[in-house]
C-alpha cells in the first residue's frame, strides 16, 4: 500500500516540555553515535502529542536524532502504526479484516463505520472526532471479530455492541476493553474445560484489562501536558448478553474494616515524598491514592505489621489485595535504606512509568 505524507501540514512542530525531556531520556539510552536507534519511540510520543504523524514532526525527530530526513521519513512511511493524516479527536478505530475477524463478521463492523464515521477509511467523521481504517491481523483471532481503538482491543464484536462502543465514546465514556461477550479471556465460549479450580482465584479482569482499567488509559494519549493526578476510573464493562454457560463470578472482598490502620501522614516530610511508583504493583494512579491516604515514604511502609497490610489491602478501593500481592513491605525497607530494587532501577531508567 502507497503511504504518502497528508497534503495539509501544519507549519511547525515542537514536543512539549515535558515530552522534550522524555524523548532526551530516551535518546540517552543509546552509545554515541547510535541516537538513531531511538527514532520509533520519539515518533510514537510526536503522534501520541499531536494524534497524528505531520511532515514537521518527523523532520524535529530527525534533526534530534542526527539523521537525514529521508532516513526519518522511511521509518515513518513503513510502520503502519504511524498514521500520516488527522485523526479523529476521540477516538481512531482500527478494524481487523484479517481472515478469522472476517469470518466472524468484520464486513459488517466496517460498514458501521461507513455509516457512523466516515464513508471512507483515513477520513474524519463530520464533526471530526472519529477516524477509522481497515487493518490486517492483529492477533487476537480467538476472539474474532475484534477491533482497537488507541491501544486496546474490543473483542468478540457484535454489530450491536460495536455500535454500543462508539456510542459510548461520543458521550465522552470509555468502555472497558477486553472481551464483549462475556468471557475473561480467550477461553471456550461454553466456559472453562480446565483448569476450573483457579477460575474463583483471579481478578475482576484479566491482565491487560485489568492495566487499561487502572491507569484510565485506553484511547488517552500522552500530550505533555498532563497533571500529576490520579487517573480516572473506567467506567464498568456493560453486562454481557446471557451465554450459553456464563463466565464464573470473582472472588468476593472482604469486609473493608479488616486489619489494623496504621499510622498515616497529614503531609509529607520535609525531603518532600518518595517515588512511591519506584514500588512494583504501585502506578501513578495508585501513588495518588495513597498520597490521599497519608502514605508517603518507603519508610512507613517498611514499618507495617501483617495487620496494618491487611487493612491497607482493603482500603485500596479497586486495588484490593496489591500490597501483599506484591510484597510492598520486603520492596520498601531496601528503597527506605537507600538500596535499590531490579523494578526501581527500570523505573529509574525510565523503563516503566512516565
Amino acid at each position: 500500500m502507497l503511504r504518502r505524507l497528508h497534503a495539509d501540514q501544519p507549519e511547525s512542530f515542537a514536543f512539549t516540555p515535558a515530552n522534550a525531556a522524555w524523548a532526551e531520556t530516551q535518546i540517552a539510552k543509546y552509545p554515541e553515535g547510535r541516537q538513531a536507534s531511538a527514532i520509533i519511540p520519539l515518533l510514537w510520543r510526536a503522534q501520541e502529542q499531536e494524534g497524528w504523524l505531520t511532515r514537521k514532526a518527523i523532520e524535529t525527530v530527525a534533526d534530534m536524532l542526527g539523521m537525514a530526513y529521508i532516513r526519518a521519513l522511511e521509518v515513518a512511511t513503513f510502520y503502519f502504526m504511524f498514521q500520516l493524516q488527522p485523526v479523529g479527536s476521540v477516538a481512531h478505530v482500527q478494524v481487523c479484516g484479517t481472515t478469522s475477524c472476517m469470518i466472524m463478521g468484520a464486513e459488517g463492523l466496517v460498514k458501521l463505520c461507513k455509516n457512523k464515521i466516515a464513508a471512507h477509511a483515513h477520513e474524519l467523521s463530520a464533526d471530526g472526532r472519529f477516524s477509522w481504517e481497515e487493518v490486517e491481523c492483529l492477533g487476537a483471532c480467538t476472539n474474532a471479530p475484534m477491533v482497537q481503538i488507541g491501544k486496546d482491543y474490543y473483542e468478540d464484536l457484535t454489530e450491536e455492541r460495536f455500535s454500543e462502543i462508539l456510542d459510548a465514546f461520543a458521550a465522552g465514556e470509555v468502555p472497558v476493553p477486553g472481551p464483549q461477550n462475556g468471557r475473561y479471556a480467550a477461553e471456550p465460549k461454553g466456559g472453562l474445560t480446565s483448569l476450573k479450580d483457579s477460575a474463583s482465584d483471579r481478578a475482576q479482569y484479566n491482565a491487560s484489562v485489568a492495566l487499561a482499567v487502572e491507569l484510565g488509559d485506553t484511547i488517552a494519549r500522552i500530550k505533555g501536558d498532563e497533571a500529576p493526578a490520579a487517573k480516572p476510573k473506567a467506567p464498568a464493562r456493560p453486562a454481557a448478553k446471557p451465554a450459553a454457560k456464563p463466565a464464573p463470578a470473582a472472588a468476593p472482598a472482604a469486609a473493608s474494616g479488616e486489619g489494623v490502620k496504621p499510622k498515616m501522614l497529614k503531609a509529607p516530610g520535609k525531603g518532600g515524598a518518595d517515588d512511591l511508583k519506584a514500588i512494583k504493583g504501585i502506578g501513578p494512579g495508585l501513588e495518588a491514592l495513597l498520597n490521599e491516604m497519608g502514605v508517603f515514604h518507603f519508610a512507613q511502609i517498611a514499618g507495617w505489621t501483617g495487620d496494618e497490610i491487611a487493612w491497607v489491602d482493603q482500603n485500596l478501593l479497586r486495588f484490593k489485595g496489591r500490597a501483599s500481592r506484591d510484597n510492598w513491605v520486603d520492596q520498601a525497607k531496601v528503597l527506605a535504606e537507600g538500596g535499590e530494587t531490579e523494578f526501581s532501577n527500570r523505573v529509574a531508567k525510565g523503563d516503566v512509568y512516565d
